[in-house]
């Protein structure tokens, strides 16, 4: 099982746009993302740090696995 990265929020939306999610809204330190091709919908908190577990749960909600969602990072 791969650990998640440790990443900002602004680097986790940004990955997530490489494969159609847009931002929606921002509601103070949270930024709403939206899949309309999925119809999936992912908050993300804007921290300089999101939690391992917490990633985990977006990756998870997104239906992709952690070593899935790492390649977008590259």
């Amino acid at each position: 099982m791969t650990k998640p990265p440790l990443l900002s929020g602004k680097k986790i939306v940004k990955a997530f746009e490489k494969i159609g999610y847009y931002r929606v809204s921002r509601k103070g330190s949270h930024i709403k993302i939206r899949n309309d091709t999925l119809q999936i919908t992912l908050i993300i908190p804007d921290h300089k740090e999101v939690d391992r577990w917490t990633l985990r749960g977006i990756i998870g909600d997104a239906e992709l696995t952690v070593d899935e969602f790492v390649s977008l990072l590259k």
